[in-house]
C-alpha cells in the first residue's frame, strides 16, 4: 500500500503550506489540513477541525471497540519557506526519493501515519491522528488538540531515519540589546557606538559556544549549543548608532532550564539588556516506560537523540509517553528536500504494528 501512502504525500505537498507566521504572507495550513480530513473521512475515520478557521488542525480517529490503551500518532501540515527552490509544490518521485518542500518535513510521514490509521481496524484503543498547525514556530496546533484528545501514548513523526528517538534538545529564543549614543560621526567626543559595544557580546558567545561543546553532553542529545542569528543597529553611515540589537538562540539539552540560560546571557552581557522571547523545554522519555519499549522493539532500533525541537515535548509535558519515529530523507529546511519513498512504507509497517500491540 506505498501507493497510497505516495499519492497521498504527493497530493498534500502540492499544497502551499508556508508558516505565514514564519514567513509573511505564507499560505497557512488551511487547505493541507481540509484534503487530510476530506482523506480521512473518506476512510471511515471520525474527524474534526479544530483551530481558526484560516489556520485550523485536523483530529482524525479510528474508533476501537473499547477496552485497548489508545495511541496518538502527530505531524505537522506546516513548512518552512521556499526561497531558492525549484518547484517546491511539484511533489515529484525519482529514483525512490519524493521531491518537494515538506516531504521530508513532514508531510510524507503525515501521509504515512493517515494510511496506518486507516488501516488500523479490530483494534480495541483508538487510534488518533493529529495533523496540526505552527510546529515551525509556535505550536499552536498541538497546543489546541492536547485540549481535546487525551491518550495513553504518542508517537510524533518527525524524521528519525527510522530510529526511535527518546530525547532532543530545547532552545532559548533571546534578544541582547547595547545602547549607545546617537551624534554626528564628525563628533567622537559626543557620540557612543552602540555597534562597537556589541563586540565583546559577539565575542563572549563565541566562548560559551565553545564550553558548551566542550562540556555538558546528554548520552543521547548532545551538548548544548548557542549562535548569534541576526544583528542590527545604526540609521545611517555618517552617525554614530545609539542602539545595536542581537537575536540569538541558546539550544538547550535536558537538566537545562530557560533561568539557567537568562542567568548565562546577562553574565556574559555585561551593561546590555538582556530580553527572552521565547522558549522551549528539552524532553526526554523514560527509556523504562513500557510504549517506549515496544517501539524500540518494532523498529529494531536502539534508541536515540535528536538535535531539533519537536512538539512531542508539548504532548510529553501533557502526561503522555511520547517517542518520535520518522522516515528516511534529506533536506528539512533546505532548497532541496526529499523523502526515501521506502523508508514511508516501513513507517506505515511499524506504527501499525505498535498500533496492533499497544491498542490491544
Amino acid at each position: 500500500m506505498t501507493e497510497s501512502i505516495v499519492e497521498l504525500a504527493r497530493r498534500l505537498i502540492a499544497i502551499d503550506s508556508v508558516n505565514p507566521a514564519l514567513v509573511p504572507g505564507g499560505a497557512g495550513e488551511r487547505e493541507a489540513a481540509h484534503a487530510v480530513a476530506e482523506w480521512s473521512e473518506a476512510q471511515g475515520l471520525d474527524v474534526e477541525l479544530i483551530g481558526p478557521d484560516d489556520r485550523p488542525s485536523v483530529i482524525a480517529r479510528r474508533r476501537g471497540s473499547g477496552g485497548g490503551n489508545s495511541l496518538l500518532l502527530n505531524g505537522h501540515l506546516d513548512t518552512v519557506g521556499v526561497t531558492g527552490m525549484d518547484a517546491p509544490f511539484e511533489a515529484r518521485v525519482e529514483d525512490g526519493r519524493l521531491y518537494g518542500r515538506g516531504s521530508y518535513d513532514m508531510k510524507g510521514a503525515i501521509a504515512a501515519l493517515c494510511v496506518a490509521a486507516a488501516q488500523a481496524t479490530g483494534l480495541h484503543g483508538d487510534v488518533i491522528v493529529t495533523a496540526v498547525a505552527d510546529e515551525e514556530l509556535g505550536s499552536i496546533g498541538t497546543e489546541a488538540i492536547l485540549e481535546h484528545v487525551r491518550a495513553d501514548a504518542a508517537l510524533v513523526a518527525e524524521p528519525t531515519e527510522l530510529q526511535v528517538a527518546v530525547a532532543h534538545r530545547g532552545f532559548v529564543g533571546f534578544e541582547i540589546e547595547t545602547a549607545g549614543i546617537a551624534a554626528h560621526g564628525s563628533r567622537p567626543d559626543l557620540g557612543v557606538d552602540a555597534i562597537v559595544k556589541m563586540g565583546p557580546v559577539l565575542v563572549a558567545l563565541d566562548e560559551l559556544d565553545g564550553r558548551l561543546r566542550q562540556g555538558a553532553r546528554h548520552p543521547l542529545a548532545g551538548p548544548g549549543a548557542v549562535h548569534a542569528s541576526l544583528i542590527e543597529g545604526g540609521q545611517e553611515m555618517s552617525s554614530y548608532p545609539a542602539r545595536c540589537v542581537l537575536l540569538g538562540e541558546r539550544r538547550t539539552i535536558p537538566g537545562e532550564t530557560v533561568d539557567d540560560v537568562e542567568r548565562e546571557l546577562r553574565a556574559l552581557a555585561g551593561d546590555a539588556e538582556v530580553r527572552i522571547l521565547a522558549h522551549r523545554d528539552p524532553y526526554e522519555a523514560p527509556a523504562e516506560h513500557d510504549f517506549v519499549r515496544l517501539a524500540g522493539r518494532v523498529a529494531e532500533s536502539g534508541l536515540v537523540g535528536a538535535p531539533f525541537w519537536t512538539d512531542a515535548a508539548l504532548i510529553a509535558e501533557a502526561g503522555i509517553p511520547t517517542v518520535l519515529l520518522g522516515p528516511k530523507g534529506e533536506g528539512a529546511h533546505a532548497v532541496v528536500e526529499w523523502v526515501d519513498v521506502e523508508s514511508l512504507g516501513r513507517l506505515r509497517d511499524m506504527v501499525l504494528a505498535i498500533a496492533r500491540s499497544w491498542c490491544n
